[in-house]
């Protein structure tokens, strides 16, 4: 894997570049659709492709382990080809569904002991064997074995769990040297950056995985029910000390004024399923501001989704039409705002590309900020 900055803003610390790997190039700030397992949740490979043209996708480590399994995927030939998709994928460790299965998971210097949440089964994920999955699972980009802390979050925990998460990357770095690929392609390795939402720690935590020297560097632990204005604040001390000749990926985030916000800080990747939920939901995100598409003032407006017309669903199907689809249960309705959905952060972040690079992305930003922010 490679990355190149094409262009760094002045007036802030938003980045512009190109990260490639053996199954494409992805532009930067891009954002990532959650593809929990093997499938980005209602919307077809070919829709996704069509519609949406995402530069990468994320699959899930814990979830593909327990289903398909891992060696069902590897009979297949990776996550590429048993799912039939032939551009870049990154793989989540399982870090955060450990986290989000609080009561079903013991954690240890050793690993996790965790109970499926499918069958009740017991398992054991260690940095040794997280990185064996992801071998086989077959990611572009694969990411390593931490613990995410929850907020609020004792401080002592937090450093515990910072320092446990240090010494499992050293762990997963150990195992990955004596481990060959799976396929006939590279995989890049990110470290995570921890320390909930304390500066001294996110400090440490961001000095001792940027020594490390991976190919790209992530940040985790925020987007947990913090403030936003805690986790701007961390991801800017963050960014200040990640090397800036590598990508820099924010897990789990977030609103399209989150993504623009930390965008500005110097945030190159993105992923979050509020999209995909949200638009199952009838929540739609425009340029404009949010849209509930369950609410009855949309019921006899026969005017575009979107009259942007970032996706072809959107001039295709009206207002009126996706409000009833909404109210009478149709799994249509559910498709087509995931595709409206999906397809507006993809447009979010390549705009914010193009003002990047055109030099006026703080005054696009904060017209950006100041529409989202509206409920229609």
């Amino acid at each position: 894997m490679k990355f190149e900055l094409k262009k760094q803003d002045e007036a802030t610390k938003a980045r512009a570049g190109i990260v490639t790997t053996d199954h494409g190039d992805i532009e930067t700030p891009i954002f990532m659709p959650v593809g929990t397992v093997a499938t980005v949740k209602g919307v077809t490979q070919k829709d996704l492709k069509e519609q949406v043209n995402p530069d990468i996708i994320l699959g899930n480590t814990y979830h593909l382990y327990l289903r398909p399994k891992t060696d069902i995927i590897e009979k297949a030939g990776g996550l590429h080809k048993f799912m039939s998709w032939d551009s870049p994928i990154l793989t989540d460790s399982g870090g955060y569904q450990v986290y989000s299965l609080s009561g079903r998971r013991k954690i240890k210097e050793e690993g996790v002991k965790f109970k499926s949440h499918i069958d009740g089964s017991y398992h054991f994920f260690s940095p040794e064997n997280v990185m064996e999955i992801q071998r086989k699972i077959g990611a572009d980009i694969i990411m390593a074995f931490d613990e995410c802390t929850p907020y609020p979050c004792d401080y002592n925990y937090a450093k515990r769990s910072m320092h446990m998460t240090h010494r499992w990357l050293k762990r997963c770095i150990t195992h990955l040297d004596k481990t060959p690929l799976s396929y006939d392609y590279g995989q890049a390795f990110f470290p995570i950056v921890q320390g909930s939402t304390y500066k001294d720690l996110r400090i440490q935590s961001a000095e001792f995985i940027a020594s490390v020297g991976a190919e790209g560097n992530a940040i985790g632990g925020l987007s947990v029910g913090e403030p936003a204005e805690e986790m701007y604040a961390m991801t800017e001390i963050v960014c200040d000390i990640l090397p800036s000749d590598k990508p820099r990926y924010l897990m789990g985030v977030g609103t399209p004024i989150n993504i623009l916000e930390n965008i500005a800080l110097g945030i190159d990747m993105f992923d979050c399923v509020m999209p995909t939920r949200n638009a199952r939901n009838g929540m739609l995100f425009t340029a404009h501001g949010t849209m509930n598409m369950k609410n009855k003032k949309w019921a006899d407006d026969l005017s575009p989704i979107d009259e942007m017309g970032i996706t072809d669903v959107d001039l295709l199907y009206s207002k009126a039409y996706l409000r009833h689809l909404f109210a009478a249960n149709e799994m249509l309705g559910k498709q087509i705002a995931t595709i409206h959905n999906l397809g507006f952060y993809m447009w979010l972040v390549r705009e914010a590309r193009k003002h990047i690079i055109a030099g006026d992305f703080k005054t696009w930003k904060n017209m950006m900020v100041n529409q989202m922010n509206k409920r229609l």
